[in-house]
This record gives C-alpha cells, structure tokens and sequence, in this order.
C-alpha cells in the first residue's frame, strides 16, 4: 500500500514542498529505507519512529518498507520527517484514513491484528469484542469532528522515543508555504504552533504526542487551531533591555548614535576599555524605530530557520543585536555550511551587529563584511545550490586604540596604536560612516545622578528625522541607502557647506564612496535639525566623524 504525506523542506528561510511517500510490500523482505537525498539525521528518523510507534501503542509495519523523500534531487536535512513518515506506516497499515469513521456501534473489520496492538485499538477502533482468525470486530465510539483530509494538511515534526513532539525549524516558513499552496493548514508540535500562527489564513494545529495526532487525522480530537497573535501589540510592548540614561556621560558619542540611528548609518566607537561602548551598543535598538509587523515576521522567519527561536516563542519583537566572538569564524558570521545556514550578519537583520574588539577579529572575517554592507544580503552558494539570506543591519563597531586597552602616550605609544589600527582595511572603514570617540567617564560624572539623555528624548529625534526622510525619498529609504543620483536630487548643499567638503576630501584623502558617507552623514544631520538644505555646520560635523581615516 502506497501512503502520500505533505511536508516541506528548509531551504534557506523558505520552505519548499516536500512529499513524503510511504511504500508497504508485506510479501516482501523485512526492511525499511529511505531514499531522496536524506542526511544522517533523516536516516535515523526510521528507528525513532520504530520506538514511538511502539511506545504510543503501534507496531512497526512488517515487511518491505520503502520511503521515498521527493524531490529526490533536493538534500533532506534533520528530523522534521518523522512525524510524516509516522503517520504514512499508520496510513500504510490502515490506522488512519481520509475518510469518515464508522459510526458508533458499527462492525469494524481489521485486517490483521499483527499489525495493530491493544493499544492501537484503544487509540480509535475500541476494545475487541469478537476474534475469529486474523479478524477482530470491534465497536468505535462516536467522532466528534471530521476525519482530516491529508492531501490538504502539510505535517511535520521531531518525534521523541516515547512518541511526544519537539519542536522544529522553520515552522513559520512551512505556514507560509502552505497558505502559497492553497492548504488547509499544517499539522506540528505545539511548541511551534504560536510561531507558525503568525502567518494568516493558514490553520496551525499543534500537537504534544503522535497519539494526539492520529486522534486528529481520525476526527477523533475536535481540532482546534491555534489563534493568531496580535502581532502589532506585541511590537508595542516591546522594550529594549537597556536605557541610555543608565549610561553615564558620553554625551557626544550619545549624539553619535543619534545621527546613526536617525540614518541607519554604520558606526566606529574608538576609546579605552570600560567606557560604556557594549551598553550602547545594546541600548540602540530602543533608540531605533519600531519594527513594522512585515520586519517582525521577516526577522522571525531567519531565527526560526536558524532553530534559534524559543520554544513557545511566536514572534521577534525587539530589533535584534548580535554580538560575535572575535573569534568566530566567516561561515558563523556570514553563514555557511554544506546545507547553508544563516550567520550572525542574517541574524542581526533589521537590527545591530555588534563587533567588540574589531582589530581582534580575522582579517578575512572582516573582509567577508564588505559585500553585505554594500548590498544588504548574503549570497552562500555551494555546488549544489545559492541562497541568498537578508542581511540589512547596522553595524556598530567598538575596539580600543591599543592591545592593552589604554589611551597611548608619547610616541611610543602612538607607534603601538597606529600598528594595532594597521589591522582594520581602508576599504572596510570606508564602508563605516561614522568614526567617533568615546573617551574615559572621570570619576565625577560616574558617581553623580544621571543627567544625560534618555532612550525616550534620543528616539523621539530620531523617529522625527526618519518621518522626514520617510516623506522626501519614500518609506523605506534611509538616508544610508541614498544613491549617488538620490544624493544630487536629496543632499543639495550650500555652497560653502561644498567648499568645505572639497577641503576635507583632498586634506584626508579620502575615497568616492567617503565622499559619499559623508554626504549621507550630512543630510542626517540637516535631518535632525529641520534644515531642508545641507549647511556648513553640518558637513562639518559630519566630516569630525572621520577621525580614522588619517591613520589607516
């Protein structure tokens, strides 16, 4: 008997169709296989779903048992066909069917009770009340819903040796997946059900055990699907974990990060150990705008992929930070691995990259950056596939002027830190916008009340710059993706203010795309001020930020 269950592979962030197919020739040899490109972890699904069966009250089937992954030209990965492949044995061995359970008190006739257990029995076809042979009457107790039809609902689903779920990757890709192909909705565990709710139009069943499963396949359990969540609520609620209040001085790396936020620019933090560097970098996403419900789901599908969303978890309600060892390699930053996986870049899209120590990073780590800043995805293409992954962040950097940490002295000192500032490329500081100092608090400032400026009063400006860029050059636009044609239509400058920047290009040396950092800096500033021209006050300050580009 042939079984066809509908599943879905990972295939980056998306999903793609998968259908499982469940082959039974009990005249044949006792064995089972699977084929279709499976990895290691697929292969072991048939022994977890040998000890679930049995543990749930099923026997595996006996005989030749084939199945079959299709497409079969496409790499299967991980257990998220066992639940399928469970369910095709029962739909093999006629446990469960797509059509209405007879009703109470009628005669049901089981082909052979080798393949079914008491247990199976007490599962849906009651306690035996007659056996003749290899036949056993029995009385069903009446459904209370409709059997499901299995070619309208996708399945999967890790199994546990005892027959429970856990959860998977990518549930809210396979919702996605399923409402693309018309379906009904999707059978998973009930960790992922909140997850996969997200996606509207799709009924997201999830489930604790396969018991529960066949209940439902069989109408047995009144489905009930799980309820989608407020998605523009809980974006609401959301607070980021630190506030700028808490940090103490740094007024004008304060304003640094401000103007970074204002337009999604990328920004350098230059100063000695102990300065309040890791905790803006952490208190930023408060100071950034909401993320729209479209983000949110956007970002949810990459963590879900990368299976590090928690359990239960449905939706990613704050701009991420992602903040890397330096010792990662550029597969776990950027993404890799034989079946691709997003990296910490992907992870970090829609929020911040957080580099600490960025001259301790690998020279290659830090090269592989240059594209993804530039294009805003990631490309890992292997011989048997490309996927792209998103990987629109920002990048906020930090590092100390020295090995040791410390400010230099004497010319010894400066020696030490241009050689350790030698490790940082022309090419990748180029791609930062903002160069900025954060020097030592004095003791005064760290044990008096705070004073400085809050997350509230920083987001406030920022949320007013981004309206304003929103309105010139669309929703969607800030001022760090602006063109070179853009920045001659949105960037236009007095002619002092252009004056001065042609001094600063031939004074620092600076690039084209410099050039271009810091017209978009500028207008960023202009920006925050109201000014719908650029001044020479604000190409002025925008060129203090390059403070770097003389040393490297």
């Amino acid at each position: 008997m042939l079984a066809r269950i509908q599943s879905s592979l990972l295939q980056g962030i998306d999903a793609l169709p998968c259908e499982v197919e469940v082959d039974l020739d009990e005249s044949g040899i006792e064995k089972a296989t699977v084929v279709g490109l499976p990895d290691a972890g697929v292969k072991e699904a048939l022994e977890r779903v040998r000890s679930a069966l049995g543990n749930s009250g099923y026997l595996f089937p006996v005989g030749r048992v084939l199945i079959n992954l299709a497409p079969a030209d496409v790499r299967k990965e991980g257990p998220v066909y066992d639940l399928p492949i469970a369910v095709g044995l029962l739909v093999t061995c006629g446990v469960v069917t797509t059509v209405r359970p007879v009703p109470s008190g009628a005669a049901v006739k089981v082909k052979d009770v080798s393949r079914l257990t008491v247990g199976a029995l007490r599962h849906g076809l009651g306690a035996p009340q007659h056996e003749e042979g290899n036949q056993v009457e029995a009385t069903s107790t009446a459904p209370e819903a409709e059997p499901l039809d299995l070619r309208r609902w996708l399945i999967a689903g890790e199994l546990a040796l005892d027959g429970r779920l856990r959860p998977i990757k990518g549930a809210i890709a396979m919702a996605a997946l399923a409402k693309s192909l018309d379906a009904i909705g999707i059978i998973l565990p009930a960790d992922n059900a909140a997850e996969a709710a997200v996606v509207e139009g799709v009924e997201v069943l999830g489930a604790r055990t396969l018991a529960e499963v066949v209940g439902l396949l069989r109408g047995e359990i009144e489905p009930r699907p799980q309820p989608p969540p407020d998605v523009s609520g809980l974006l609401k609620a959301a607070a980021a974990p630190v506030d700028f209040s808490e940090i103490r001085g740094q007024e004008a790396v304060k304003r640094a990060v401000v103007i970074a936020a204002a337009g999604s620019h990328n920004i350098l933090m230059l100063g000695p150990a102990g300065t309040g560097k890791t905790m803006m970098a952490k208190a930023l996403p408060g100071v950034l705008p909401p993320m729209t419900p479209e983000e949110a789901i956007e970002v949810t599908r990459i963590y879900s992929a990368a299976g590090q969303l928690p359990p239960g978890q449905g939706l990613v309600t704050v701009r991420p930070v992602r903040s890397p060892h330096h010792t990662a390699s550029a597969a776990a930053v950027v993404g890799g691995g034989i079946v691709p996986k997003p990296g910490e870049i992907s992870l970090a899209h829609r929020g911040v990259l957080f580099l600490d120590e960025l001259p301790e990073f690998p020279r290659n780590v830090l090269e592989t950056l240059r594209q993804p800043l530039e294009d805003h995805v990631v490309t890992v293409a292997r011989s048997h596939s490309a996927v792209r992954f998103p990987a629109s962040f920002m990048l906020v950097a930090a590092m100390n002027p020295t090995p040791k940490g410390d400010m230099p002295a004497g010319e010894v000192g400066r020696r030490a830190m241009d050689q350790y500032l030698s490790r940082l490329s022309g090419p990748l500081l180029d791609r930062i916008d903002i160069h900025v100092e954060a020097p030592a608090v004095p003791f005064r400032q760290l044990s008096a009340a705070p004073t400085g400026s809050s997350t509230a009063q920083m987001r406030e400006q920022v949320l007013a710059a981004r309206a304003r860029q929103a309105q010139r050059q669309g929703a969607g636009t800030p001022n760090s993706r602006l063109s070179g044609k853009q920045l001659d239509r949105f960037a236009a400058m007095e002619e002092p203010a252009r004056a001065l920047l042609g001094q600063a290009m031939s004074g620092l040396g600076l690039s084209a795309r410099a050039y271009d950092k810091l017209r978009r800096v500028a207008r960023t500033i202009a920006d925050l001020e109201g000014s719908e021209g650029i001044k020479v006050a604000h190409v002025s300050e925008a060129v203090q930020y390059r403070l770097l580009d003389r040393r490297v």
